[in-house]
């Protein structure tokens, strides 16, 4: 690994501690890399649940990219604001968000909304609440290629799931939205291979769709970080990483044919040194995603021979064995293993540059609600 000091800060006493620092370089670095791999910044639907930040989205929508996904209405509503054109909400609504995500679309009026269905009910649902509004709800059906989480499978229930979205007048059917996390093989021919096979009955319900409709083609959205460079390779699908664009230490150990920066690093500070060869720093459970076992939290990039022993709420006690110089005050640099649920733990960010704290942006998105 490389150990350039490229995440010190020149004045580390000017923030308090525990912090996310995002070093804005290398955010732009990985939105040219997203690009470079999709061949296109128009194949790319980046999810935005990884950092839940309007300026990061505003980079992006910079760089071309103007379709997106999230996963709540306050992510819909950050990019929306941020200036997104279309906006998919990669979930299936309830009746309650569905009445925010009407409202949500009666505000932008300009901008393509999307959602998810697996189900005739939730269609249905979806149809009268939208026809009161004489609003068209689009819709993408889900597809489960294996995960098991959410979808319907690729087959005659999803024809047939078609098909009876085709008799709703509040129903605009777009495509097949395809997230296939389970795939996450260190080999990336397994992966591929693995992409491929479930694929094949993907396609083959998408041509039975276009077989019997007006429809011309059927949008396929598929994919997380994990399988985007398989996906990448099949130019009629449109690629939705997203964990790529901050990076993190779980996926770079796992993904090694992705050319990823880390662009997020978390701050933390020792505050204690309770025992010979241990020291505690203030990077408890609610700075560092903690779903983790607890050997594989936090990567720290300046602290050589250490062990993680135990973590609460405030504490993270490490097992060093430079305890001698190591001292109370010491400045600890660290990539979390898991970058999503990380950055939801913090109201800002400090944005780095060159070395340099040039400003704080919020993680707005993190909230529940920001106004609908």
């Amino acid at each position: 690994m490389n150990r350039e000091k490229w995440y010190e800060l020149n004045d580390p006493d000017e923030i308090d501690s525990p912090a996310l620092l995002i070093y804005k370089d290398r955010v732009a670095s990985n939105i040219k890399t997203m690009i470079n791999i999709a061949g296109d910044a128009k194949r790319l639907v980046p999810h935005v649940k990884t950092h839940k930040m309007a300026e990061i989205a505003k980079m992006q929508i910079a760089a071309g990219i103007s379709q997106f996904k999230c996963a709540t209405i306050a992510e819909a509503e950050m990019l929306a604001e941020a200036g997104a054109k279309n906006i998919l909400l990669a979930y299936q609504l309830n009746l309650s968000k569905a009445k925010r995500f009407i409202s949500l679309i009666k505000k932008y009026r300009d901008i393509q909304f999307a959602s998810l269905i697996d189900n005739f009910d939730s269609a249905n649902m979806l149809n009268d609440l939208f026809g009161k509004e004489n609003l068209k709800a689009t819709v993408f059906i889900d597809v489960d290629a294996g995960m098991h989480r959410t979808g319907i499978e690729a087959g005659e229930k999803l024809f047939d799931l078609f098909l009876e979205l085709q008799k709703l007048s509040h129903i605009n059917f777009r495509g097949l939205h395809i997230y296939d996390g389970h795939i996450r093989d260190e080999d990336f021919e397994v992966r591929k291979h693995k992409v491929k096979e479930a694929f094949e009955k993907i396609n083959a319900v998408k041509q039975q769709i276009i077989n019997n409709s007006d429809l011309q083609d059927v949008k396929i959205i598929a994919g997380g970080t994990p399988t985007f460079t398989a996906h990448a390779l099949h130019k009629e699908e449109f690629c939705s990483p997203g964990t790529c664009l901050l990076w993190d230490y779980g996926y770079d150990t796992l993904l090694q044919e992705q050319p990823f920066e880390f662009a997020a690093v978390l701050l933390t500070r020792v505050i204690s040194k309770p025992a010979p060869g241990l020291i505690t720093t203030d990077l408890g459970h609610k700075s560092v995603a903690a779903e983790n076992p607890i050997s594989k939290r936090i990567f720290f990039l300046n602290l050589e021979n250490y062990e993680v022993k135990s973590q609460s709420e405030e504490h993270l006690v490490v097992i060093v064995k430079d305890w001698e110089n190591i001292h109370v005050g010491d400045v600890l640099y660290g990539i979390p293993y898991h970058i999503c649920p990380t950055v939801a733990l913090y109201d800002e960010a400090v944005i780095v540059e060159n070395g340099n704290v040039v400003d704080k942006w919020n993680v707005v998105a993190r909230k529940k609600m920001i106004t609908i």
